[in-house]
């Protein structure tokens, strides 16, 4: 089973940029997609953005497309998310796992992270 270790919040004035990255671990394939998700308190975990193991397919929310960009590293079995432009929307827990595309939802292969918290301040 695939495991990830999300790292990379913090606080950040709004307009700021942070970068937030994810270490997976066990198995993987080309086929895979390492995705980010975020909670809000007292919202639903929402996607964010994925990311195609081999290959260029990228995917991204509506709210964070042109401000955010998703890339990995295959030698480091990592993904990283670039966030700019940063609102105080976008505050919440940021989770990575590793899925793939279920119709429009995603299904995760293994167990979430604990998550990495980032708080923009207005």
């Amino acid at each position: 089973q695939v495991q990830v270790v999300e790292s990379g919040g913090g606080l950040v004035q709004a307009g700021g940029s942070l970068r937030l990255s994810c270490a997976a671990s066990g198995r993987t394939s080309s086929s895979y997609f390492m995705g980010w998700f975020r909670q809000a308190p007292g919202k639903e975990r929402e996607f964010v953005a994925a990311v195609r193991w081999s290959g260029d397919n990228t995917y991204y929310a509506d709210l964070v497309k042109g401000r955010f960009t998703i890339s990995r590293d295959n030698a480091k079995n990592t993904a990283y998310l670039q966030m700019n432009s940063l609102k105080p929307e976008d505050t919440a827990v940021y989770y990575c796992a590793v899925v793939i595309p279920a119709g429009s939802s995603w299904i995760s292969l293994g167990s979430w992270g604990q998550g990495t918290q980032v708080t923009v301040s207005s």
